[in-house]
């Protein structure tokens, strides 16, 4: 009897985790939908632990962001520690990490990426490197342990990849967010570049490097197993579209608006995907 009260308030704690990628990320949530059961149940969990520490640093700006990120740094630990957590945030993301033995040090990395939010700066490019690996990188390395499942050797192989991908995510929110990033939040993540004076010429620098990335990730997703591929595809698809739409934005017209792909286009993007997946081209 104590075992079913337990599984059921892991379902709700699981429910909530799910609630909240819905809630925040319609794209997030369309590609986790096409993982089997077990994996998307896992991503849930690792999105919402995620989304919950960048909701501190980027939103609750009438409290003290640097007091309440580091009680839910604690009670993260704490969680993972203890196997139990009344955060059931928390409860489904230590599930998952104990589950799929995820590092502490991916969970360490993310969480200073986190810090680092806390003060608006601009960073150089050994900064970039180490922000963009916290707050991205390590993040689909957590999700590549569940998708390898203990298996060590696909997971060295998709090492990379997963990093790669996860980058060009992370450097297209930076152009999708400018105005927000640069605006409000006084923050430059690109180095070097005044966004005040954003030039044609540093915009395709940026996109070239993106663009580099996606080629490096793209072989890594031709090697994922059927519990993943398609998912990360469409999310590939999906960021790959909004990259080729910032990229005949003119770079005085980004600070202004954040852009976005319709539900219409996502529609056509899951199913061209679906297909190619089906048939073998991917």
């Amino acid at each position: 009897m104590m075992g079913d009260r337990l599984e059921l308030y892991n379902n709700v704690c699981l429910e909530c985790s799910r609630i909240t990628t819905n809630r925040y990320s319609t794209s997030f949530s369309l590609g986790t939908r096409l993982f089997d059961r077990p994996t998307r149940d896992a991503i849930y969990a690792i999105y919402g632990f995620v989304r919950f520490a960048d909701e501190i640093v980027d939103s609750f700006h009438q409290f003290n962001k640097p007091e309440l990120l580091a009680l839910f740094k604690a009670d993260t630990y704490k969680a993972i520690e203890e196997g139990i957590s009344l955060n059931p945030i928390l409860q489904s993301f230590q599930l998952v990490v104990n589950q799929y033995s995820i590092d502490r040090h991916l969970i360490d990395a993310f969480l200073q990426s986190m810090e680092m939010d806390l003060n608006p700066t601009t960073y150089d490019r050994n900064k970039i490197g180490e922000y963009i690996y916290g707050s991205a990188e390590v993040v689909g390395l957590m999700c590549l342990n569940v998708f390898c499942n203990g298996d060590q050797v696909k997971y060295e192989k998709l090492y990379q990849p997963a990093r790669r991908l996860s980058a060009a995510f992370q450097k297209i929110n930076f152009l999708r967010d400018i105005g927000e990033d640069f605006n409000d939040l006084g923050r430059v993540y690109f180095p070097n570049v005044d966004f005040n004076n954003f030039t044609a010429e540093q915009k395709l620098q940026i996109e070239a490097d993106i663009q580099s990335d996606f080629d490096a990730a793209l072989l890594g997703i031709k090697m994922l197993g059927s519990n993943s591929k398609l998912g990360v595809f469409v999310a590939y698809r999906y960021y790959l579209s909004l990259f080729n739409k910032i990229k005949r934005i003119p770079p005085n017209k980004l600070l202004g608006k954040r852009y976005r792909i319709s539900n219409t286009k996502k529609m056509l993007l899951l199913a061209s995907s679906w297909a190619g997946v089906k048939i073998g081209l991917i």
